[in-house]
């Protein structure tokens, strides 16, 4: 058994990551157009053109982090190493420095993919971390369980707090409360990783015989039908996610003409969030996980489909379609997460098709 203080210390280090990645995710694409006057064609460009990036980096990141071995164990060292650099990266990237057009937008590009690149760093050995803490199936639902409810704190934290800091560190000046504002969340962000780091242990090593290649653990992943079918999921489902939380301050403002409510409709949201993470456990110990899943996610792609026909007077109908997607997208996502680190992957792919070497 795995004691609370461990899954508390564990889902630390994801209320870290959301705070610099909801804030992404919640004012960065705001924060570029609105703030430091760079046309909205460019962010998407530079947006797709760093996720196609990220296709290449997380790949890498994750075989690099399977080969790593410290007295500290192989993911555990990379929140170490990495936090400090990811809190500094992410002030550069909500810093508006007086440049000429095609200078912020260099500058955007540069800043934007470094906190991508730290981000991938010290998220993938994260993420992987929570198949080596267990080897229980069950206790593997509930660190994720904890993980997430933590995860989306850190989502209320950032969509709570962001735009009234904002308008109180800033003083009238928007690019100064910005950067103050994620100079803040930054120092707490580090401060949870080097948490998460001395509060955790990795429980579950490879087989210390075991020798393989990038090119041949790739092949073999493809050879797993059943990882083929999570990964055109998860990039399915979190192109949506990006894209719905990503639109969230446009929404209010611009369509239910509510800018001074956009607070309180992404706070809100994120409370449906946490709720949802909060029941994936026990619905996981009472039906099939995969079942849930499939059902949750469907779900939740229809209420996001009926909240593009919901008029714009209709502003409580409208909050509670947020509120409802969020809650059912989430209670969903614990339960693709509790899994094996890639080493395990392999191992179990190769007894599968009797794959030697």
């Amino acid at each position: 058994m795995i004691s609370i203080k461990e899954k508390i210390a564990y889902g630390l280090g994801d209320t870290a990551s959301n705070i610099v990645f909801q804030t992404v995710m919640l004012f960065l694409t705001f924060f570029y157009t609105d703030i430091f006057g760079i046309s909205p064609a460019f962010v998407g460009t530079m947006f797709l053109a760093v996720r196609l990036i990220d296709a290449v980096t997380d790949p890498l990141m994750g075989a690099l982090a399977d080969r790593t071995n410290t007295r500290w164990g192989k993911f555990r060292p990379y929140l170490l190493w990495f936090a400090l650099p990811f809190g500094f990266i992410s002030v550069l990237a909500f810093t508006t420095p007086d440049l000429t057009e095609d200078g912020k937008m260099i500058y955007a590009f540069v800043t934007y993919t470094a906190l991508m690149m730290v981000y991938t760093a010290i998220n993938i050995p994260y993420c992987a971390l929570g198949g080596v803490l267990t080897a229980d199936p069950k206790e593997r639902v509930s660190v994720q369980s904890y993980r997430f409810v933590f995860a989306m704190l850190g989502g209320l934290l950032v969509s709570g707090l962001t735009l009234p800091l904002v308008e109180f560190l800033g003083q009238g000046d928007q690019a100064k409360g910005y950067q103050l504002t994620i100079t803040a969340m930054s120092i707490l962000g580090v401060a949870m990783f080097l948490v998460c780091f001395w509060g955790t242990k990795e429980r579950l090593h490879p087989p210390v015989d075991q020798q393989s290649s990038f090119k041949k653990d790739f092949g073999d992943m493809l050879k797993n039908d059943q990882w083929r079918v999570l990964s055109v999921a998860a990039v399915c489902l979190l192109s949506g996610m990006v894209l719905r939380t990503s639109l969230a301050i446009y929404y209010v403002k611009y369509y239910l003409n509510m800018p001074d409510s956009i607070t309180l409709f992404i706070t809100l949201g994120m409370v449906g969030n946490i709720f949802g993470c909060i029941l994936a456990e026990p619905l996981a110990k009472r039906v099939c996980k995969v079942k849930a899943y499939i059902s949750l996610q469907i779900l939740a792609a229809t209420l996001c489909v009926l909240s593009y026909f919901v008029p714009s007077d209709q502003v409580i109908l409208a909050f509670f379609m947020f509120i409802a997607w969020g809650f059912t997208f989430n209670m969903a996502t614990p339960l693709l997460w509790p899994k094996w680190p890639m080493w395990s992957i392999m191992v179990n792919t190769k007894m599968a098709y009797g794959s030697q070497g």
